[in-house]
């Protein structure tokens, strides 16, 4: 799949006008050099800032945002006014720009020389007044962006820009994504079903159907050299039951997983794409349910839905690709169970086999069990513990005249005893702001059993996802009250239906 992160780009745009004649606009320009410096060596951007000429009339406004649209490097744009720059040069362009924007509310200067302050300096450092200006046309104009105010030496501001970054870049990949589905989803589940046509109108992934046969033919074409080849990684990466070793009773099953994953890597990396469906009512000639195969796809950044599920593999691809180089991991998951006896109450997190080893707290073992669905052979697959730590599910839903983003802020935490007649994957969490509260929101906001669950991105950056978007978010978190989660449900409504009519 490779990195999302190492050929993208931002640029860095700085608005001023003639009017201050060459002295003063090659001071705009070195000192907007060194504001992108600056941001390009931070530690928390994602991707590299590229500094672009000063912008002094519309034609150069108007031609620079399209060139970002034409560049598929170019992941977004952040814009700063050093001075006054007057926001009718910013129409067109602003009204022709495709990519993410972020406006950046800052500064050259972090303390103001009080004593030297000139009538000069004042004509040079005026972006509390020229960003004011361009706020206000941006505004007017409808323009989704976000805006950051402060210096860019403060961490805050380049955590904020750096979860924006990594927004814009789960928005490039979603909207470049190719996903095959196995099979149809299950019979009767109605959470899994979506408009695949608004899916690529509005977040530009191409949804399609293949044979899960289609899949058959190359798995059983994989050579045997292949296969070894995976069972020697499985060695090195995972403690291996005795019984799937070479030589041990089962290890023809573990063969059997390997073929699976090099035939289905294959499928997805001749067809170029980055997420899939499976769907255990739908299996064809395989042998077994995908288990192996799904986590380990799964951990290279490849979108994964179970039982046909394609929105929460669309999610899952991502969020991986906006959590790329982050610490902690994203996996696919469904809520299973509950300990409400438990003080604080906390959910039992699983899926049949398919839960990403990103997640582990330890080094993965590789098992096979009976697996009581598909009727099919016994399937290997990776069992583990999720590690504790801050996190955040996210699941998908098609409303009907709109999709709809629903986040609830958890901590995992370690299962509160053994686990020992469940083998597969699994993360034990304490939803915020407890339980009860967040069920309900939950299940009052329609929010899918399947969802994304992960440590390496947070809420701000599925927030400027969604607004990068423009599909609907609703968080649960630690200051959610059911009464007023349902008030926001309402006025969502409201918004979103008259918005449609406009």
């Amino acid at each position: 799949m490779g990195t999302p992160m190492a050929i993208r780009e931002c640029w860095f745009l700085t608005g001023s006008q003639g009017l201050y004649g060459p002295e003063t606009l090659d001071q705009v320009a070195a000192q907007s050099a060194e504001i992108a410096r600056q941001l390009d060596a931070s530690p928390d951007l994602a991707v590299p800032v590229v500094f672009k000429p000063v912008l002094t009339n519309a034609d150069t406004i108007r031609r620079v945002m399209l060139d970002a649209n034409s560049d598929d490097n170019c992941v977004g744009v952040i814009i700063w006014m050093h001075t006054f720059s007057p926001a009718k040069m910013w129409i067109n362009g602003l009204d022709a720009l495709r990519k993410p924007l972020l406006h950046l509310h800052t500064q050259a200067n972090v303390d103001l020389p009080w004593a030297e302050i000139d009538m000069d300096f004042m004509n040079l450092n005026q972006a509390a007044h020229g960003d004011r200006e361009v706020g206000y046309i941006q505004t007017r104009l409808g323009v989704a962006r976000k805006t950051v105010a402060g210096h860019v030496s403060n961490p805050r501001v380049t955590a904020r820009i750096g979860a924006w970054q990594r927004a814009a870049v789960g928005a490039t990949a979603v909207r470049r994504l190719k996903l095959a589905r196995f099979g149809d989803n299950m019979r009767d589940v109605a959470v899994t079903e979506g408009d695949k046509v608004e899916a690529q109108r509005r977040f530009g992934v191409s949804v399609n159907t293949y044979a899960v046969n289609d899949l058959v033919e190359v798995v059983d074409d994989v050579p045997a050299a292949a296969v070894d080849d995976l069972i020697e990684t499985y060695l090195l990466d995972y403690d291996v039951a005795e019984e799937l070793l070479p030589g041990g009773d089962r290890h023809e099953s573990l063969r059997y997983g390997a073929r699976i994953e090099a035939g289905l890597r294959r499928f997805l990396t001749d067809g170029g794409f980055g997420a899939f469906t499976t769907n255990f009512e739908d299996l064809g000639g395989l042998r077994q349910l995908p288990g192996l195969a799904v986590q380990r796809l799964m951990a290279d950044g490849y979108g994964f839905g179970g039982e046909g599920d394609w929105k929460t593999s669309v999610m899952l691809h991502t969020v991986k690709a906006m959590a790329a180089g982050r610490p902690g991991g994203t996996s696919f998951m469904e809520d299973y169970t509950y300990d409400f006896g438990a003080q604080p109450a906390k959910i039992l997190g699983a899926h049949m086999l398919e839960v990403c080893p990103s997640i582990a707290a330890a080094r993965p073992r590789l098992e096979i069990h009976p697996l009581g669905i598909g009727g099919r052979e016994d399937p290997v697959r990776l069992v583990f513990d999720a590690a504790p730590g801050p996190a955040v599910v996210v699941g998908i839903a098609d409303m009907g005249e709109r999709f709809r983003l629903v986040a609830n802020t958890i901590d995992v935490v370690p299962p509160s005893e053994p686990l020992p007649k469940l083998p597969v994957a699994r993360a034990v969490w304490e939803p915020h702001p407890d339980l009860e509260t967040s069920t309900e929101c939950w299940l009052t906001a329609g929010g899918p059993h399947h969802t994304v669950l992960s440590s390496a991105v947070g809420v701000e950056e599925l927030a400027d996802f969604a607004e990068i978007i423009g599909v609907e978010l609703l968080l649960i978190d630690q200051q959610t009250t059911t009464r007023r989660f349902s008030q926001e449900l309402r006025w969502n409504q409201a918004y979103h239906r008259l918005a449609q009519a406009l």
